[in-house]
């Protein structure tokens, strides 16, 4: 090819790139809008949401759509088929007591679903969680800590250099966790600078990342990393977490398939016992292998990690700020009393019948319970959506009123169980604060 024609190719696929676009969003979208900004209410007072099914931002005519009213998880009011004349409706609803009055609207469209939803709040503030916590629940935990310590981490470390950078060294590293073999394995990341000469290095803080529900690779938190803290993300069922992802869907959909309910008739044998002791010899890795400057430990992570990030500040002192997302597992014993319950809803179905022994081990591995064990020297920043129907925010707000401690609360309201970018960059820059990094 002529130099002139490989040119021309060149500037022909340059302009043509851009012009294939990315796909984003939908053309037709289901609002419920509250007719208060902070989706907030008085226990008594009326709330009233306003439905829109539009396309291109234009309302749809004689459009048909179900719904389903009233309190989260327990909505009692359902209709199928409403027309709506001119693409709008208007509901409203209101609570006797604290909680979360929830509207989910289906609009089926040329055979696709559309959904929208809104959470009102009603006097959040004081919503109290049902669970009860055992007597001996800190010291069973502390017993289990003190027993696994007794196994030497005997620690691997393996350089990534395909993803290291210039200013961030990244490694896979594992090392034992409840028991002799039994492994937990992570992405430490490392600024440069601390490794260059050791002798003159100072001592960073550090940032413990823990992983929400499912099986998966980790990348490593690099930019944290950049930015002058150690973090360490770590796996949580003791393999390796750098291979594709083919063997971590095969391995989810079959050997760890519902992992969240193995054991839960003795707090011995709970999936999760391995799985908090892991997190806290995470801590001990860092403490004893890490250029860990001693003073600024940060832990957080959302849903399954949210939960870990209130179990690690609970249990270890050495955790001065953490930040619970969505977080899971909290207030098992809800819906025992007709009131939502944490994901993974271990009582909703079956309402309790025949479950003694899980009810009982429940406590144990209860986000609520650990969250009572939280000191006025560690602070917490909490997030999650009122849209969300995994992690219910009626028992997101009951954790955090739990919490005596230092705290922050910031709701990004439309979010379901995800994050919007906002929600994103605020919680990064809320950690890069506490841990004292720079910007």
């Amino acid at each position: 090819m002529k130099k002139t024609g490989f040119i021309a190719l060149l500037l022909t696929l340059f302009i043509a790139m851009p012009m294939m676009g990315q796909i984003r969003g939908n053309s037709i979208n289901v609002e419920v809008i509250p007719d208060h900004q902070n989706w907030r209410y008085e226990v008594g007072e009326t709330a009233i949401f306003n439905i829109k099914v539009t396309r291109e931002h234009t309302l749809i005519n004689n459009v048909k759509v179900d719904y389903a009213a009233g309190p989260e998880m327990y909505q009692d009011v359902k209709k199928e088929g409403v027309v709506l004349k001119d693409g709008t409706l208007t509901l409203k609803g209101k609570m006797t007591k604290p909680g979360f009055y929830r509207v989910d609207v289906k609009a089926t469209i040329d055979g696709k679903e559309y959904k929208g939803a809104c959470g009102a709040a009603f006097s959040p503030e004081r919503l109290q969680p049902t669970t009860v916590m055992p007597q001996d629940f800190s010291e069973y935990w502390q017993n289990a800590i003190s027993e696994a310590r007794k196994v030497d981490l005997n620690p691997t470390k393996r350089l990534l250099p395909e993803r290291c950078t210039k200013d961030v060294n990244v490694y896979e590293v594992s090392f034992q966790n409840i028991q002799w073999n039994w492994r937990t394995y992570g992405i430490l990341c490392v600024p440069v600078e601390a490794e260059a000469d050791p002798a003159k290095a100072r001592r960073y803080p550090a940032l413990l990342r823990v992983p929400g529900a499912g099986v998966r690779p980790y990348g490593g938190d690099i930019y944290t990393a950049s930015q002058g803290a150690i973090t360490l993300e770590i796996g949580i069922h003791g393999i390796s977490v750098t291979m594709d992802q083919k063997v971590y869907d095969d391995v989810f959909n079959g050997a760890l398939m519902n992992y969240w309910n193995w054991g839960m008739d003795n707090r011995d044998d709970s999936y999760y016992k391995r799985v908090i002791i892991g997190c806290i010899r995470a801590i001990d890795y860092i403490e004893q292998y890490t250029p860990w400057n001693g003073q600024q430990l940060a832990v957080s992570g959302s849903s399954q990690g949210g939960f870990l990030s209130l179990a690690c500040a609970g249990l270890d002192k050495r955790v001065t700020c953490y930040a619970p997302v969505h977080a899971a597992c909290c207030d098992h014993t809800a819906s025992l009393k007709g009131v939502a319950c944490g994901w993974p809803h271990y009582f909703y179905w079956s309402k309790g019948k025949g479950q003694e022994a899980k009810i009982n081990t429940s406590r144990y591995y209860d986000g609520v319970n650990f969250a009572r064990l939280i000191n006025d020297k560690q602070k917490g920043w909490f997030s999650f959506g009122y849209n969300d129907d995994v992690v219910p925010p009626t028992t997101a707000w009951a954790t955090y009123n739990t919490v005596t401690g230092p705290k922050e609360i910031s709701p990004y309201q439309a979010t379901w169980h995800y994050w919007h970018q906002e929600q994103w960059d605020e919680w990064e820059n809320w950690l890069l604060k506490e841990l004292g990094c720079k910007k």
